[in-house]
C-alpha cells in the first residue's frame, strides 16, 4: 500500500478508536459513518430515541480539529430559513447582511428530519446534492468538510412527512445504531458516573487529514469484474416483482466509492467481494421503493427486506467466484 492510503488508513483508524472511547459497541455504525465521510456522503440514521445518535455526530466532529458541530432540531413549524438562515438589515451599516443557519457547520447532525415540512426539507436538499444554500436569490457555499447526518423515528409517524425518494437517494448511505447489550450497556452507565465522555473528547485529526482520507480513495484498485458485478446487483434491484422503483445509478455510483472507501479504511489498496456484500444493504435498500401489494401482504421488518432483496439480487448476479481469484493477480495493474 503506497503512502497516500497508509496516511489514509492511519486518519480512519484514529477517528474510529476515538469515537469508540465515546460510542460504546458500535464499531460497524461507526465504520459505515466513516465509510460515508471518506466519500463525502450524507447519513440517514433510522432509530428510536436514546441510542447515542448524537453522541455519534458530537464525537466525529470532536475528533476533527476545528471541525463546527451544528444541529437542527426539525419539527413541523421549522422554516427554510431556519435551517439556511436569512437575510437581515445591518442599521448601523445600512446594507443587508447574510445571516448563516445552522446547515453552515462541518458535521450537521438534522435530528428527526421527517418532521420537517416538504419545504424545509427541499432546503435541505439543496445543501446535500450540491453544498450550497440560495437565500434570496444569493448562492452560499457550505464549508468543506460538509457531513450530514440526519435522524428519523421509524416507530412514530404521527405529526411527519415522508421523506420523498429524490431527497432519500441523496443520503449516500442508511443505518440503524440499535440498543447495546447487556454489558455494553453497563459499560455506558459506569462511563458516565464522572461526566459525561464527550467532556473530555479531544480532536485526533486536522481538517487537512480528512481531505486527505477522501482524495485517497481514488487510488484504491477495484476489479473490472468486481465494478461490473457492482452494476449487476444495482440493476438487479430494478426488475424484482416486489419492488415498484429500484435503484438509480447514483446507488452503483455509491456502492462503487463505498467499496474503495472501505478498503482503505480496513488497511487494504483494493477493494474485495465482501466489502460489497457488507455495503449492499446499507448503501442501496432505502433507494428502493417497495410496492403497495408487498406492503400489506407481507407487512415486512426493514431486516426481512433487507434480506429478500439481497437474495433475490445475488440469484439475478452472483458473486464473481472463484473467477475473481485468478483474474484479480492477471488483472490487477501496479498502483502508481
Amino acid at each position: 500500500m503506497d503512502d497516500r492510503l497508509e496516511l489514509a488508513h492511519d486518519v480512519a483508524a484514529r477517528l474510529r478508536a476515538n469515537i469508540e472511547t465515546v460510542v460504546i459497541g458500535k464499531p460497524d455504525q461507526i465504520k459505515l459513518v466513516l465509510t460515508a465521510l471518506a466519500c463525502r456522503g450524507h447519513v440517514l440514521l433510522e432509530d428510536v430515541p436514546g441510542t447515542a445518535k448524537t453522541v455519534l455526530a458530537r464525537a466525529l466532529a470532536g475528533s476533527i480539529e476545528g471541525s463546527v458541530s451544528s444541529r437542527i432540531q426539525c419539527t413541523p413549524d421549522l422554516q427554510p430559513t431556519d435551517v439556511t438562515g436569512l437575510t437581515v438589515y445591518d442599521q448601523r451599516e445600512r446594507e443587508f447582511r447574510f445571516r448563516a443557519g445552522p446547515v453552515f457547520g462541518n458535521v450537521l447532525l438534522v435530528d428527526e428530519i421527517n418532521r420537517a415540512m416538504p419545504k424545509t426539507q427541499s432546503a435541505l436538499l439543496e445543501a446535500m446534492a450540491e453544498g450550497q444554500v440560495t437565500v434570496d436569490g444569493v448562492t452560499h457555499q457550505l464549508p468543506s468538510p460538509f457531513h450530514p447526518l440526519a435522524t428519523e423515528n421509524p416507530i412514530e409517524q404521527e405529526g411527519t412527512f415522508p421523506l420523498p425518494e429524490a431527497q432519500l437517494d441523496r443520503f449516500f448511505l442508511r443505518t440503524a445504531l440499535g440498543y447495546p447489550d447487556l454489558e455494553e450497556e453497563l459499560s455506558i452507565v459506569e462511563g458516565q458516573l464522572g461526566g459525561h465522555p464527550l467532556d473530555d473528547l479531544r480532536a485526533v485529526v486536522a481538517e487537512t487529514d480528512v481531505t486527505a482520507l477522501q482524495q485517497a480513495i481514488e487510488s484504491v484498485y477495484v476489479d473490472q469484474l468486481l465494478r461490473r458485478w457492482i452494476i449487476e446487483l444495482v440493476r438487479a434491484t430494478r426488475s424484482l416483482d416486489f419492488v415498484a422503483l429500484g435503484a438509480s445509478v447514483r446507488g452503483s455510483l455509491a456502492l462503487e466509492r463505498a467499496a474503495r472507501a472501505l478498503a482503505v479504511i480496513d488497511g487494504r489498496d483494493h477493494a474485495e467481494p465482501d466489502d460489497v456484500e457488507r455495503l449492499f444493504v446499507p448503501v442501496v435498500l432505502h433507494r428502493l421503493l417497495l410496492t403497495p401489494e408487498y406492503l400489506a401482504d407481507a407487512e415486512p421488518t426493514v431486516d426481512e427486506v433487507a434480506r429478500r432483496v439481497w437474495e433475490a439480487a445475488l440469484v439475478r448476479a452472483p458473486r464473481p467466484a472463484p473467477q475473481w481469484e485468478d483474474s484479480r493477480a492477471a488483472l490487477r495493474p501496479e498502483i502508481p
